[in-house]
């Protein structure tokens, strides 16, 4: 890293290296975001890191007020090395899920030994593995103990610490004061909206909790608040006046928490905000994740932009790929969407949440309901899903779908691996390639999927180039190259121009994970998934 360059973009505040550099300051023992708006100390008093561990490996803590611990994280591709890329992923996602990760058994699952992961992951990251493991737990730690109500016992439970007694130490050892201190200073996020009495953090008790996530802009928070409206479940989500609802089940230790969240855009400050459920409070961790899967929080457009300034189309700065917050969620919508309307589509899937949703109490008109947890579609009778007005072939795929999710032999979010989840989604009864490569877009968050039989898409590609007549999936496909490894995104892109296309037929072509009805192609041969 050069640090006179990375000198000047700290002066400048540059949000472009927010979560790719951090400064280390050596009269302070403190190291910032780059984006932290405190006086900007002097050159010789900086020492710039890439990676948060780096920093805290020097001796360095967070800084309290830009708080390191919700910098956007790094983009699939873009580290020196792919695997320690996903090594650092994998790590980072079962921190936040509360699992412990064993060195040997990430190794085995990237196909490489133990003593090469390490010397790979130091060289990419410049901290061991365990340095990395920690520096994450930590992290984790110190958002919980300022943005939840959480005991600090709980807290040290759910950031992998196997006791208090380690997790004080290590706290300690890293931060120079106690968890509890950090905690008695800490106050609620949103605590100008409380009541003077419950402005503590044990008044935020009574009320639910503000979780912040950082992007790097720019960022178009409406379109994608826009495409989460348009495939709005009932029963478990809506989006109104930019704000996005919706329940939500997660794993948490050997159970699982559930409750409501609601999402919303705080553009001036580049920021997501969460409002958590209580219940939901003890699966922060887990819940950050899925959030920022789903709003693709970690992307970086300086990579993703000037390769699709290749496409056909003009500049859309901001748009991002919208995951899910609950893959299996996904992958059920996507089989459901095969070959019928947008509307059929949700209409049939709010049929299946109604039937075999578990009800749910929010604050919220109209959810009411938690997702069908796939153990229950899997063991379900048949004629009973049927008689929602499924037919018999997506009932064999639902239920052959829910049984390998179930059973552990398909896992479906981001870090997952590739190929062989790719291959097992493939050899299921009635799922083809369009709906494994929707999947894999926006429940894998693989940049580089690309749904070429997708009618959409192909209607895009031929309202920009002028054509007679759409391209086929394979002519679709050659195009698309140009667009690697961010093809997803251009797919996105796609859509996009579609929705905005004024001509009726255009329109007409407009959907969502669900095939769509052309009046150039019968509804049993179109696809189009956006």
């Amino acid at each position: 890293m050069d640090a006179d360059a990375a000198y000047l973009a700290l002066k400048a505040h540059d949000v472009r290296f927010d979560g790719r550099l951090f400064v280390g300051v050596t009269t302070t023992g403190v190291y910032c975001r780059p984006v932290c708006r405190v006086r900007t100390p002097r050159r010789e008093h900086c020492r710039f890191f890439a990676h948060a561990a780096q920093a805290e490996a020097a001796g360095f803590r967070p800084c309290l007020k830009c708080r390191p611990e919700i910098a956007p994280g790094l983009s699939g591709v873009d580290a020196p090395a792919v695997l320690a890329a996903h090594a650092a992923r994998a790590i980072v996602d079962a921190v936040h899920a509360g699992q412990a990760l064993p060195l040997r058994a990430l190794a085995a699952r990237l196909g490489v030994t133990d003593r090469h992961l390490r010397r790979i992951f130091g060289a990419a990251h410049g901290v061991s593995p365990q340095d990395f493991v920690t520096t994450q737990r930590l992290l984790l730690a110190k958002r919980l103990l300022t943005d939840t109500a959480l005991p600090v016992t709980q807290v040290a439970l759910a950031s992998g610490f196997a006791s208090l007694r380690r997790f004080n130490a290590a706290f300690a050892a890293r931060y120079r004061m106690a968890p509890s201190r950090l905690r008695r200073a800490a106050t609620v996020p949103d605590a100008a909206d409380r009541p003077a009495a419950d402005r503590s953090v044990q008044g935020a008790l009574r009320g639910p909790t503000l979780l912040r996530l950082a992007y790097r802009p720019p960022l178009d928070g409406d379109a994608m608040m826009r495409f989460f409206a348009e495939r709005a479940l009932p029963g478990i989500e809506r989006v109104d006046a930019g704000v996005l609802r919706r329940t939500l089940s997660l794993p948490q230790g050997g159970s699982r928490a559930a409750g409501w969240i609601e999402c919303r855009f705080v553009p001036g400050r580049d920021e997501l905000h969460l409002r958590v459920a209580p219940t939901l409070a003890p699966a922060a961790g887990a819940l950050l994740q899925r959030a920022r899967h789903a709003f693709d929080l970690d992307a970086d457009p300086a990579l993703i932009d000037p390769v699709l300034a290749r496409m056909p189309l003009p500049a859309q700065p901001g748009l991002r790929l919208p995951g899910s917050f609950d893959g299996f969620e996904l992958a059920v919508r996507a089989v459901l969407g095969q070959q019928v309307t947008l509307a059929a589509a949700r209409t049939l899937a709010g049929r299946l949440i109604a039937r075999f949703g578990t009800p749910w109490a929010t604050p919220f008109e109209g959810l009411d309901r938690l997702f069908p947890e796939p153990a229950t579609l899997a063991g379900a009778d048949p004629g009973a899903i049927g008689a929602l007005g499924i037919v018999r072939q997506r009932v064999h795929a639902l239920q052959s779908l829910a049984a390998a999710v179930a059973d552990g032999r398909i896992a479906l979010q981001p870090g997952a691996p590739l190929r062989p989840t790719l291959q097992a989604l493939r050899a299921l009864p009635g799922v083809g390639d369009w709906t494994v490569q929707l999947i894999a877009m926006r429940a894998l968050a693989w940049p580089d999927a690309f749904p070429a039989g997708d009618i959409g898409i192909r209607s895009a590609l031929t309202a920009a180039s002028g054509a007679r007549s759409r391209p086929d999936a394979r002519a679709a496909s050659q195009v698309a190259e140009a667009w690697r490894p961010w093809r997803a995104y251009a797919v996105v892109r796609l859509w996009r121009a579609l929705a905005t296309d004024p001509a009726p037929a255009a329109t007409a072509l407009i959907a969502t994970p669900a095939t769509t009805r052309s009046r150039a192609a019968p509804a049993r041969h179109a696809k189009s998934s956006r």
